[in-house]
């Protein structure tokens, strides 16, 4: 696949970037290389070779859920320095 100003240009276009001729230039033998790096790695023989799902061989390194107690409402709101009704107040964060 050889790429085109054009297709430069309309990948600037849909990403809504601007480029002068010095950088599409540059773009585009870059563009150029990743094409060719992919069309090299379809060449490799990948028969038979499993697909890769994590990077180590560590099996769910995870510790397990345990149901523990929660802190009751009342005492968590008990230091809250501003509560309404059930709830925390905090200062508004959006504007109208």
């Amino acid at each position: 696949m050889e790429v085109t100003d054009e297709m430069v240009e309309k990948l600037a276009w849909l990403s809504r970037l601007s480029f002068n001729e010095e950088e599409k230039t540059a773009i585009r033998a870059d563009l150029q290389d990743l094409i060719a790096f992919v069309d090299k790695l379809k060449e490799i023989d990948v028969e038979g070779v499993e697909p890769l799902i994590h990077m180590s061989q560590e099996i769910n390194v995870f510790r397990e859920d345990v149901v523990r107690g929660s802190v009751p409402r009342e005492e968590g709101l008990k230091n809250a320095p501003s509560v309404a009704g059930d709830f925390f107040t905090v200062p508004r964060a959006l504007k109208k």
